[in-house]
């Protein structure tokens, strides 16, 4: 029972929200509706000139000149007012001002006589194809128009033949019934059109539930363990407005071992992310149970388990990534990712070490491509990796914060802390690029005096 209530309620209220998104759809067409009368009305005065008799032109001008300001005094209080429930009695304004108009013009044309009543038909149609109201208002509207030329020419009490007037009333309430059709197809059509855009924003909110979790649980994956023994460590991840795949960890295992690992799985979205969880996961795992191994051989592992769940997942992606075995006075590292910039303290200046092999997930066996390489590490010197979210990061002109930059701030900031370091060039980057649009990460490592 509970749950067809707040069935019933979710009717109720996104019924509630279709009046005020069709208000507002014809108080928007009203703008346009009341601009165009503001033309024609006076520009139908250049036909009268050329087709009425002379001595009604003067009083013609003034019917037109008199509706013209009214449209305008109406135009102006369409522009300065906002939608609301009631903004439809504007269509029917419209139609009485412009209608009553062309119906006392028939009057002094001779009655039911005249033709000009065919403006009538103008009016009727010209309304209700322009307001997206419901189908009652056009049947109403179209009756009122054909209301106020009966009375006129009826008050006047001028001669007229039955035959005359029966055929205009014919062609009036044609026109009439055309309209109420067409108002009726365009009102089921609008009221199609708001309930997809309902389902959209649902399944759009239900999208972005879910990519909040996928980036909460990504954020939570990552180690909150920032030390090493002989070295102090600072890592940020600043994700993108999309799920993402950079991926960094910190570890020291049981037997003393020390490692430090950072990749980018290619793309964007949940799949993107869990392909870093899984490497994550998998290093976790090899590192802890497989004392003294390699990086090489770290790498050549998880590129095992990434390619048969990539596989599995049928989807085409590869990661970058590059493991790092810390010791007293070096680091051995292995993969394919962004070059490591090293910050010499002794010489005060900058030093890049690229990295070689290949990607992960490409390939089944890669432990030929993979290759170890140790690079000594003195005290004080600071080692900085970074995800191509920091070195792709573009200002508005579309120019990338870039390599350059990058050793440039970390010469700047070396004699620093690692965590102030480390929240200085990310405020500097972000001050730098007009949009994130990538995740970025940045670790830095510095050895510490025994």
């Amino acid at each position: 029972m509970r749950k067809r209530t707040n069935t019933t309620e979710q009717i109720r209220f996104d019924a509630q929200t279709f009046e005020s998104y069709l208000s507002t759809n014809i108080h928007e067409v009203l703008k346009t509706l009341t601009a165009l009368a503001l033309i024609l009305v006076p520009a139908f005065f250049i036909l009268d000139f050329y087709t009425m008799p002379k001595e009604l032109l003067q009083r013609f001008g003034l019917y037109r000149l008199t509706a013209t300001l009214i449209i305008i005094v109406q135009y102006v209080a369409v522009r300065r007012t906002k939608p609301g429930k009631f903004s439809y009695l504007h269509g029917y304004f419209f139609s009485i001002v412009v209608g009553a108009m062309i119906a006392l013009m028939t009057v002094e044309l001779g009655g039911f006589n005249s033709r000009y009543y065919a403006g009538l038909n103008l009016v009727i149609f010209g309304v209700n194809l322009f307001l997206p109201w419901k189908t009652l208002h056009s049947a109403i509207n179209s009756a009122i128009v054909i209301a106020m030329y009966l009375a006129l020419n009826l008050v006047a009490g001028q001669q007229y033949n039955s035959t005359i007037l029966i055929n205009n009333l014919f062609f009036l309430f044609s026109t009439a019934i055309i309209a109420v059709s067409i108002t009726y197809v365009k009102h089921k059509l609008v009221e199609q059109e708001f309930y997809l855009l309902v389902q959209l924003k649902k399944a759009r909110d239900a999208l972005w539930s879910e990519m909040e979790l996928a980036k909460r649980i990504q954020t939570a994956l990552l180690p909150d363990k920032e030390a090493l023994r002989g070295f102090e460590v600072a890592a940020a991840m600043v994700p993108a407005k999309q799920v993402g795949g950079d991926y960094y960890d910190i570890l020291e295992t049981a037997a003393g071992e020390k490692w430090v690992t950072i990749g980018d799985v290619s793309g964007h979205g949940v799949d993107s992310g869990l392909i870093m969880m899984m490497a994550q996961t998998s290093i976790i795992s090899i590192v802890n149970n497989s004392p003294e191994v390699k990086p090489s051989e770290v790498l050549s592992k998880v590129n095992h388990i990434l390619r048969e769940n990539i596989s599995r997942l049928g989807s085409e992606h590869y990661m970058t990534m590059m493991a790092i075995r810390l010791n007293d006075s070096n680091m051995t590292l292995a993969g394919k990712h962004q070059d490591i910039i090293i910050h010499r303290s002794f010489m005060n200046k900058t030093e890049v070490v690229p990295t070689q092999g290949t990607w992960l997930g490409i390939s089944d066996e890669i432990g030929g491509y993979l290759k170890d390489t140790t690079v000594k590490i003195d005290v004080g010197d600071v080692a900085l990796l970074f995800t191509d979210g920091i070195t792709e990061a573009a200002n508005k002109d579309g120019v990338m914060y870039g390599q350059e930059r990058l050793e440039r701030a970390l010469n700047r900031y070396a004699d620093l802390p690692v965590r102030k370091l480390v929240d200085r060039i990310i405020e500097e980057v972000k001050a730098f690029q007009e949009e994130q649009l990538d995740d970025m990460t940045l670790v830095a490592i510095k050895r510490k005096a025994n």
